[in-house]
């Protein structure tokens, strides 16, 4: 494996080389060692950074993104070693369920706060799901124990915080609002202004700006591709997942129903 040429090759920016390279070293690091590894947790993007990059590797087994749920956000990349064909999350990642008084009224922000407060980094965190009244934090199993005794407030209201298994996560029911339309092109700036309701001049302005994420990727191309199963997001507005892709109208417009997320 030529290191040099694939972080040539997958990174963007000096940062992602860095990250990217680490990834590299947790893999070799399992292969090596004949042990599993994992990453801290990612965020969407950081995944995706890594599964462009594990693929220019041509390395298409042999590891897995966990965040403890299905439809959870933020994942570690564990690799296995030959040997292990498959993984509990629970050996990696740990559930923290905090209980508060619901007129505390706490958001995601509060508690993300008061974790960084404790100087706790990102990567140590994986999902934080908010509901009245209980929060349920994702974290990972080295910081477990020191969360449970320090971690007694979010903001300024008390918690009464305890261990779980990953089994009793109690999900958020997920909002989510289908747009069917139609657009000239598949492709991301007619597929956005119908997504987030704006005219085709707003999306190529948001797009422009960098605002706009196309597979939680930066892009900057106002006609790059797009297909059925893409996710668009844009700062400040949300995303939404290209959920169908139909066939042409009349007019030669191309029918598609989104998938937006409230």
């Amino acid at each position: 494996m030529d290191k040099k040429f694939l972080l040539d090759r997958a990174a963007r920016s000096g940062e992602e080389r860095i990250f990217l390279a680490h990834v590299l070293d947790r893999y070799e690091q399992c292969r090596n060692r004949s042990i599993p590894v994992h990453t801290g947790f990612l965020s969407p993007a950081e995944q995706q950074s890594a599964r462009d990059l594990l693929h220019a590797a041509a390395i298409h087994d042999g590891y897995v993104f966990l965040g403890g749920y299905e439809r959870a956000e933020r994942r570690m990349l564990c690799f296995l070693p030959q040997w292990q064909e498959s993984v509990d999350a629970e050996e990696h990642m740990t559930l923290l369920h905090c209980t508060f008084c619901e007129e505390g009224a706490l958001t995601h922000r509060d508690f993300l706060g008061s974790l960084m407060g404790l100087q706790i980094t990102r990567g140590k965190l994986g999902d934080i799901l908010v509901t009245p009244g209980s929060a349920e934090l994702i974290v990972s199993n080295d910081i477990a124990e020191y969360l449970l005794q320090n971690l007694t407030a979010a903001g300024r209201v008390k918690l009464s915080v305890t261990r779980a298994a990953l089994s009793e996560l109690n999900v958020p029911e997920l909002k989510v609002k289908t747009v069917r339309d139609t657009v000239a092109a598949l492709r991301l700036d007619a597929v956005t202004a119908a997504g987030f309701s704006m005219s085709r001049a707003k999306a190529q302005e948001l797009i422009a700006s960098g605002r706009v994420q196309l597979n939680y990727r930066e892009t900057l191309k106002s006609d790059a591709p797009v297909a059925e199963g893409d996710v668009i997001s844009a700062r400040g507005l949300g995303k939404f997942e290209i959920a169908g892709v139909g066939g042409l109208s009349k007019k030669g417009r191309t029918g598609v129903m989104l998938r937006r997320y409230l």
